[in-house]
């Protein structure tokens, strides 16, 4: 199983708040059988064979392969929050309203340094907070995320303070 770090959402209509949550993920399976048409409402197609993937008579294709999360189910941990809406700071009225990101980087760093893999949305907020993941550890994560291979969780592993 992949464990994947991910938001859940949470709020009400028109006003989303989302928790930073790891979570197990697995990847889709798709079936592909290959079909000789023989209706004759298809026309010059008949006899044909051709690759369709099928589930049931109800639903008759199915989208390429992604990963999937079970999104109603309990998640292994909540990390952080995040609060998309811009609101203005309640102690200076003078700055520019801002989005609320909280974040424990000492179990973001931990979860990314055992091998679990941030969404883009995750990915892109982890990078916000730049000031409390340092650049090395981020380049870990990238190279980690372009090459594929352990070697970059194994790097992080070394940035990650384990309690």
């Amino acid at each position: 199983m992949v464990v994947r770090i991910r938001l859940a959402r949470f709020g009400r209509v028109n006003q989303p708040f989302y928790n930073i949550v790891v979570s197990q993920a697995s990847p889709s399976i798709t079936t592909a059988h290959n079909v000789t048409i023989t209706d004759a409402s298809q026309g010059p197609e008949i006899g044909k064979r051709r690759r369709i993937e099928t589930i049931s008579s109800t639903k008759l294709t199915r989208k390429p392969p992604t990963r999937r999360t079970a999104r109603n189910s309990k998640p292994i941990e909540v990390i952080g929050t995040y609060d998309p809406v811009p609101k203005q700071d309640p102690y200076d009225a003078t700055t520019k309203p801002h989005k609320d990101i909280r974040l424990d980087s000492l179990r973001a760093r931990y979860w990314i340094g055992v091998g679990a893999q941030p969404t883009e949305t995750v990915w892109r907020l982890l990078s916000m907070v730049r000031d409390i993941l340092s650049s090395a550890f981020l380049r870990c994560i990238r190279h980690n995320r372009e090459m594929g291979d352990g070697q970059g969780s194994r790097i992080a592993a070394a940035w990650t303070i384990k309690p």
